[in-house]
């Protein structure tokens, strides 16, 4: 929705006059809050990989310290610090002229954008980068030694629900990995295009460039609710039970089905 208003209104072309013009500028045409929505969704991300971590390596400390208000604070801070850290950064270095919005052209120095370049690639690439790699292969240590003490324990016969529940995590931790690896993919092109940009900020043809890498970074986003959907089958349930075709085919198969068992009990007595 950010992104469709966030063009739409750059597509229109506005020129920009008063208040009313200034602050659609930091707001919409600098695509401020598109960027609010995507730096927040990449924190989130890398909070979702630490409570994965934390749940499957440390399940004791998870049952006894971690709290749904903890996850209800780790939400609020990913968005608040997202629109604080956009905010900040757009008014500092934006402005009107003549009609037209300049987002992100006035900075105090050339060091200070270089700074801000690896500083932002260091935090919303690398870091969470190192995070997935951090948590993941630590949590498929530990999965590979509860498979192995399974393994062990197999002539007993390991009961359905311990089974269902091992499925389960395991592909909760497959489906978050393949979605690690799709951002490392998508979020290159976009990085790449921040540091030229830094090293000579007067290449024009780059704004192609930067629409190609914005699309690819955006269809990662786009893309994650069909990951889930075909790797994730709690997820994929829920996404069939929103499909009205499907919840009447349901609900007429389970109508057909009580009919039909009404009338042979009614044969029967």
């Amino acid at each position: 929705m950010l992104i469709t208003i966030t063009y739409a209104v750059k597509i229109c072309n506005i020129h920009l006059t008063g208040q009313l013009g200034y602050w659609l500028c930091m707001m919409i045409i600098s695509e401020s809050l598109m960027w609010t929505g995507i730096v927040g969704s990449i924190i989130n991300l890398g909070g979702i990989t630490v409570e994965r971590y934390i749940r499957v390596v440390h399940p004791i400390w998870s049952k006894n310290k971690l709290r749904n208000w903890m996850l209800y604070l780790a939400i609020v801070f990913s968005w608040f610090a997202s629109l604080v850290y956009n905010i900040i950064f757009v008014l500092l270095t934006s402005t009107v002229l003549d009609g037209k919005c300049y987002a992100y052209a006035i900075w105090s120095s050339t060091a200070a954008r270089v700074l801000f370049c690896i500083w932002n690639f260091l935090s919303f690439y690398v870091v969470i980068l190192l995070i997935f790699v951090f948590c993941y292969w630590r949590i498929l240590i530990v999965i590979r030694r509860q498979a192995s003490v399974m393994a062990g324990y197999s002539a007993a016969g390991p009961s359905t629900a311990q089974t269902h529940s091992n499925q389960i995590q395991i592909n909760v931790i497959k489906t978050m990995i393949i979605v690690s690896i799709f951002y490392a993919i998508a979020w290159i092109p976009t990085e790449v295009y921040f540091v030229l940009m830094t090293v000579n900020p007067h290449l024009a043809f780059l704004v192609g460039l930067y629409y190609a890498a914005q699309f690819i970074a955006c269809l990662y986003t786009c893309s994650n609710p069909f990951i889930y959907a075909t790797k994730f089958h709690p997820v994929k349930q829920v996404l069939l039970r929103m499909i009205p075709c499907i919840k009447t085919s349901d609900q007429a198969t389970s109508n057909a089905t009580g009919t039909s068992s009404r009338s042979v009990h009614g044969r029967t007595a």
